[in-house]
Order: structure tokens, then sequence, then C-alpha cells
């Protein structure tokens, strides 16, 4: 395979982030004011890159993310294997204290290393890698895309990041992310590097 640079960014705020409501993949939501603006702090930072493609998610909040960029007219492709992990029965709920709880369970339990457990209703860990790597394998196997940008959710970018990284699935809440922030891969044609970690330099403006 060829080399490529990846620009991977988590979408933009939405409402129920801010609410602290379950989105996954059945939630498609829009950008909120500050999601809007920090997409437009985002272009108004790497607008000028000139990535060959843009690949998102099906959901529109990551379309929305980077509607600067598809603007301009670069070629867009949306690849439902990049969704966010489907959270099942507790999507559209508020996360309340026993909602809370259950959500860190399963986080415990996936650090323990039971990354086949699935959410009621929902994916584990190990069914989102099942559906994610033909998405990726479609990714890499374009030789004439070099540079790309790639907008997802945080779970999910979690989830890419071990398998992108090789590291145990049970590791992945080593990569911390937030709205609108940045992770720049570096692909050499047989292994990935991270040149940049949840860098969020380009929201500054709106701190």
């Amino acid at each position: 395979m060829t080399s490529k640079k990846i620009y991977l960014i988590r979408h933009g705020q939405t409402d129920f982030n801010l609410q602290n409501i379950v989105q996954g993949s059945g939630v498609d939501t829009d950008l909120n004011d500050r999601g809007r603006a920090q997409a437009q702090a985002f272009f108004e930072t790497y607008g000028h890159i000139p990535f060959q493609k843009v690949y998102t998610s099906v959901l529109k909040r990551t379309h929305q993310s980077v509607k600067g960029f598809l603007d301009k007219g670069l070629p867009h492709e949306q690849l439902a294997g990049l969704n966010e992990i489907s959270w099942g029965t507790k999507e559209g709920f508020k996360v309340s204290p026993s909602e809370d709880e259950y959500y860190h369970y399963m986080l415990r339990q996936w650090e323990l290393g039971n990354t086949s457990l699935r959410i009621e209703g929902g994916e584990s860990p190990e069914d989102v890698i099942v559906r994610m790597k033909p998405a990726v394998d479609h990714i890499m196997s374009k030789t004439d895309e070099e540079l790309i940008l790639i907008c997802m959710h945080g779970r999910a970018i979690r989830i890419l990041l071990t398998h992108l990284l090789r590291y145990p699935l049970k590791s992945m809440d080593m990569f911390e992310h937030e709205n609108l922030c940045l992770y720049v891969l570096n692909y050499t044609g047989s292994v990935f590097s991270i040149e940049r970690y949840n860098d969020r330099d380009h929201l500054r403006s709106l701190s």
C-alpha cells in the first residue's frame, strides 16, 4: 500500500453532547451553534490543506463538521463502517445515575479485555471492528489518495486507532478525544504512527 497522511477528527458539538444524552449510531443529530463554530474554526485553520478526499460516517453531524471542505467541492464518501458504536437501548436518553453506573461498568469490562461484551441492544467493540475493517481497507486501497480527511465519532475513533496502531482493543481509552479534536496519522506503507494527539489548538479562539 502507498504511504498516507490522515487527518482524523471527531465531529463538533451537538445539543445531545451538551445535555449528556446518548447518541451512538442510532440518533442522527445536528451540530449546535458551538459545533458549527468548531467546524468553522477547524476549516479556517486547515482549509488550505490539499486533501484529496473527505471521508465521513453516514451520520449528518460528521458531514456538517466538514462542510467547509465539502463546499469547496472536495470528493466526499460516506461509509457506514465509520459510524459510532451502537449504544442500543440507551440511545436518545439522558444519562441518569443508574445509566452512568452501567456505562462505567461496560467500560471497566472492556478495559479488562471483555471486548466482545455487547451494550444492551447494541454493539461490542469487537462488533465495531468487524464492520469497520472493510471501510478501512477500502480507504487504504486508494493508492491515489495520499492526503485525506476523515470525520468520525468518539468511541469509533478510539476503536479505529487501536486497530491502525495495533494496540489491544482493551487499550482504546488511552486515546482521548473532545468535540472537533484532531489526530494526524502517518502511514509508511506498512506501519502507522501518530503525529498529533487530540490536538485542539485550532479551537483556542472559542474557549
